[in-house]
């Protein structure tokens, strides 16, 4: 079994990394996305679908032309290939992001 203690996670995450991948099996991958009160958000739209779940902070995310507050306690599912990004964040964001199947890995 693999256990995760987020609180504890978003506090030891590597510097200078807005994402941190916490699992990675081929039906889903999951991982740690924060950002900073005026850091934009520039993901692109994936290839998979996905669940934000917002643990901490403040901001608001549009998907598609819809925008919408989160808060802690927030979920917000965006459909493969569809724009979003978080904006107006007004305190650290800190959420826990779920891709299925598994998020295509990036080139660097």
């Amino acid at each position: 079994m693999d256990n995760f203690e987020l609180p504890r996670l978003f506090a030891e995450r590597p510097a200078g990394h807005n994402y941190f991948e916490l699992i990675r099996v081929a039906a889903l991958s999951a991982g740690l996305y924060v950002l900073q009160p005026g850091e934009p958000d520039r993901q692109e739209p994936h290839n998979e679908d996905e669940l934000y779940y917002v643990v901490g902070g403040r901001a608001a995310i549009r998907v598609g032309g819809e925008d919408r507050p989160v808060t802690p306690g927030t979920a917000v599912f965006v459909p493969a290939g569809v724009e979003h990004h978080f904006h107006s964040i007004t305190a650290e964001l800190q959420v826990l992001v779920v891709f299925a199947p598994a998020e295509t890995p990036t080139s660097s």
